[in-house]
């Protein structure tokens, strides 16, 4: 990969799992096997492994795990310890923005994980409701810019209206993520040790007011233990003959404002549409997503506490005591247009040591894919922000900004069938450096 100056366009290094280096030109190399094997007959029992490495030679060259874990599944259900990764949300995975809360953005935080594999009937409904769900439990990095020793807490559970071949199916749930425990400089006592214990991870999984224990702080005693955030999520389906469409909200909430309804104006919105049936086309779109992400409201200017309402300055992926915030290796966990500090062209004091200056943005993204010639195929992304910086510390003007790639993949037949793959990528605008950039790699599939 290679461009035109220090910095990686966004697109080139955005939702990839972390694996992408974000400092300009680079050659990677990768390698990965996932397999499973039957314990039981009618493969009930499976136990299965994954372990991908990413080698990068670039100014900083680094070999990474984005995927390494064992897992062991019964029927629809699966346990797995380790990285894995994931798709999180009522959202497109793949030729949009990205989920809100879990974009694929940084590398897969290790964890325990039980949950679901898919959607599965509940018992006694003659499948029209099913669920999928998950529960977990994982560490984050060592080194964070603030805090030590942090844990990660993350369940979610969405359930469906609607058999699998129902011509409408509606969907709705919700995802619950937590930083708490480990050390923190800001709002600790003596110790610098944030509040931790089995009674305080139960707070903070039920999202219960105050801490426990003897050196529990006024700022603990008094709030959420951790940082808490998640979406509430709504979709439908519709299914036609000859064409899928999805339409889905994501509704924002960190710290209650959302139960009182002063953020409901903010939130990812889109609408995918995908085609079920190609007429070899010398040129064919097989589906689009359009997006709007819009999280300049967090509830208004004015923190207030009124009668028990919360609400206002909710300044996103932020936080009084993790002040690093919802980062991973200095990466944003979720939407990528909410990003760090570090990243952006924007630097303001009073959020020197915060994680990001930018969270009140509005987006606009349109993903595109569909085949070439019969034989190519071909994805966009084109994605258009205003920025407003932070409550706190709002930019000079509204900063804009333009991301898009065109990738492009076909089959050749060299040692027995492989893939050669490319993309271009650009950045216009006041957010980020002008910069265009490309990739060229080749892949090859063993299948056993």
């Amino acid at each position: 990969m290679g461009s035109t100056g220090s910095r990686t366009p966004f697109w080139m290094q955005a939702n990839q799992f972390g694996t992408v280096p974000r400092d300009g030109s680079a050659g990677t190399m990768r390698a990965g096997l996932e397999a499973y094997q039957s314990l039981s007959p009618r493969n009930t029992w499976r136990a299965g492994i994954g372990v991908e490495a990413v080698a990068n030679f670039s100014q900083n060259t680094k070999v990474l795990l984005p995927q390494i874990h064992g897992t062991l599944r019964f029927k629809n259900w699966e346990l797995f310890v380790g990285r894995k990764k994931q798709a999180l949300g009522l959202a497109d995975s793949t030729i949009g923005s990205g989920s809100y809360p879990w974009s694929g953005n940084a590398l897969p935080i290790p964890k325990i994980q039980l949950g679901t594999t898919r959607f599965v009937a509940v018992p006694f409904t003659n499948g029209w409701i099913s669920f999928n769900a998950f529960y977990s439990d994982g560490l984050f990095e060592k080194g964070r810019p603030v805090t030590s020793k942090l844990k990660f807490h993350q369940k979610a559970l969405y359930a469906r209206i609607g058999k699998v071949d129902s011509r409408v199916k509606l969907y709705g749930g919700f995802n619950h993520q937590v930083q708490w425990g480990g050390r923190s400089p800001y709002l600790t006592g003596q110790s610098g040790d944030m509040p931790h214990g089995f009674k305080n991870y139960i707070a903070a999984v039920f999202g219960t007011i105050g801490g426990k224990g003897d050196d529990i702080t006024y700022f603990d005693s008094t709030s959420r233990i951790g940082n808490h955030l998640g979406s509430l999520d709504l979709a439908m389906e519709i299914e036609t003959y000859s064409t899928s469409i999805f339409l889905y909200r994501q509704f924002i909430y960190e710290d209650g404002s959302l139960f009182y309804f002063t953020t409901v104006a903010d939130g990812l919105s889109g609408v995918r549409i995908r085609r079920k049936n190609s007429y070899g086309a010398g040129f064919e779109v097989t589906e689009g997503v359009v997006e709007v992400l819009y999280t300049k409201n967090q509830g208004g200017n004015v923190f207030v506490l009124t009668e028990g309402k919360l609400r206002g300055r909710d300044d996103y992926f932020n936080n009084q005591q993790v002040l690093d915030g919802w980062s991973y290796y200095d990466r944003t966990i979720g939407s990528p247009f909410i990003p760090p500090t570090s990243q952006t062209k924007w630097k303001w004091p009073n959020f020197a040591n915060n994680f990001t200056s930018n969270n009140r943005v509005f987006m606009l993204h349109a993903g595109l894919k569909g085949t070439l010639l019969r034989r190519i195929n071909w994805y966009t992304k084109l994605s258009y922000t205003s920025n407003a910086g932070t409550y706190a510390e709002p930019f000079h003007g509204t900063p804009t900004q333009f991301s898009g790639i065109l990738g492009l993949q076909t089959r050749i037949n060299a040692l027995g069938g492989m893939t050669l793959k490319g993309a271009y990528a650009a950045d216009f605008g006041e957010l980020y450096p002008n910069m265009q950039g490309f990739t060229l790699g080749i892949r090859k599939d063993f299948p056993f």
